[in-house]
C-alpha cells in the first residue's frame, strides 16, 4: 500500500506539477504588450511570407501546433488576435516546427511517420484485447497470452516512443528555431527574450513531464505483468 500511495504522489508529481507551471507562466505573459506592434496572426503571416515556407495560417480552437502533413500551421484564436509576449513566443515555435519541415529535419519526419504508424497499432491491440477474453476459453493455447502481451505492449509502449521522439523535435524547435528567430529578427527587447525563454522552458517541461508519465506508466504495467 505504501509503495501504491508513493507512485501515486510521484505521477501527481510529474504530470500535474508541470503542467500547472506552464499555465501560470502562460497566463502571466498573456497580457497586451505595448512594444509589439501586431497580433500572433500577423506576426505569423509575417513569418511565412519571410521565410517563404509552403504552409498555410489558420486560426483553430483547438490549441496552437503545425501540422506536418497538411503542411498547416494552425494558432489558437487567444493567441492569434493578441499581441502578448505568450502569443508572439508561441506562433515563433510553431513556425520553428515549419522551418523544421522545409529543411527536412529528420526527427520531424520520423516522429510523423511513427504517429501514423501508431494510430493502426492502436486500433490492432484495442481489438485483440477486446477479443482475448472471448478466445481464452475456446481457444486453449498460450499463443493467446502472447497475443494479449503484444496488444497490451503496443497500447502502452507506443505512447512512450511517441513522447519520447518528441522532446527532440520540440527542444529544437524552441531553442534552435523560436529564440534565434525572435532574438536575430529584433522582434523583441533583451529583457522581453528572456521572458520567451521562460515561456519556451515551461512549455518544454510538459513534454518532459509527458515523456515522464508514459515510461512510468509502461514501468507499472511491466512491473504488473512480472508479479503475476
Amino acid at each position: 500500500m505504501g509503495l501504491l500511495i508513493i507512485g501515486f504522489i510521484v505521477l501527481f508529481a510529474i504530470t500535474s506539477l508541470p503542467n500547472l507551471w506552464t499555465n501560470h507562466i502562460l497566463k502571466k505573459y498573456s497580457r497586451p504588450h505595448p512594444d509589439i506592434p501586431g497580433t500572433g496572426g500577423q506576426f505569423a503571416e509575417h513569418l511565412i511570407k519571410k521565410y517563404e515556407l509552403p504552409v498555410t495560417l489558420e486560426e483553430t480552437p483547438s490549441g496552437d501546433h503545425y501540422d506536418p502533413v497538411e503542411k498547416v500551421v494552425r494558432i489558437s484564436s487567444e493567441n492569434y488576435h493578441s499581441n502578448s509576449l505568450t502569443a508572439i513566443t508561441t506562433v515563433a515555435h510553431e513556425i520553428g516546427h515549419a522551418l523544421q519541415d522545409k529543411t527536412g529535419y529528420e526527427p520531424l519526419t520520423q516522429r510523423t511517420v511513427l504517429i501514423e504508424r501508431s494510430q493502426w497499432m492502436q486500433k490492432f491491440s484495442g481489438i485483440a484485447l477486446m477479443i482475448t477474453p472471448v478466445l481464452i476459453p475456446l481457444l486453449h493455447t498460450p499463443m493467446i497470452g502472447l497475443v494479449t502481451f503484444g496488444a497490451g505492449f503496443i497500447a502502452m509502449g507506443v505512447p512512450v516512443m511517441i513522447h519520447l521522439s518528441t522532446l527532440p523535435v520540440e527542444f529544437d524547435a524552441s531553442y534552435k528555431r523560436a529564440l534565434p528567430l525572435l532574438k536575430e529578427g529584433h522582434y523583441l527587447s533583451n529583457n522581453d527574450l528572456k521572458k520567451a525563454h521562460k515561456i519556451l522552458r515551461a512549455c518544454a517541461m510538459t513534454y518532459v513531464a509527458a515523456s515522464l508519465s508514459s515510461l512510468f506508466n509502461l514501468w507499472k504495467w511491466i512491473r504488473a505483468i512480472k508479479g503475476r
